[in-house]
C-alpha cells in the first residue's frame, strides 16, 4: 500500500475500500459488522461510500475480530 502522491481523499477512499473488501471477503453485511463493532450502520455505510470516519470508530472496525 503505497500513499506516495496521493491525497488525503484518495488515501482516505482506499483505506474505505480495503476495509470493505476484508468485510465482504468474511461474509458480513454492513448490518453484521455495526453490531460486531459496535460501530454506527449510518457510520460504516458513510465510510465505505466517501472514506469518511472517526478514528476511534476505524479502531473499532479494525479491532473487532
Amino acid at each position: 500500500m503505497s500513499f506516495i502522491l496521493k491525497s488525503q481523499q484518495e488515501v482516505m477512499q482506499e483505506i474505505a475500500e480495503r476495509a470493505k473488501f476484508k468485510r465482504l471477503e468474511q461474509n458480513l453485511t454492513q448490518e453484521g459488522l455495526a453490531l460486531r463493532s459496535g460501530v454506527s450502520l449510518g457510520s460504516i455505510k458513510r465510510f465505505e461510500r466517501s472514506g469518511e470516519i472517526s478514528l476511534k470508530s476505524l479502531i473499532d472496525i479494525a479491532l473487532w475480530r
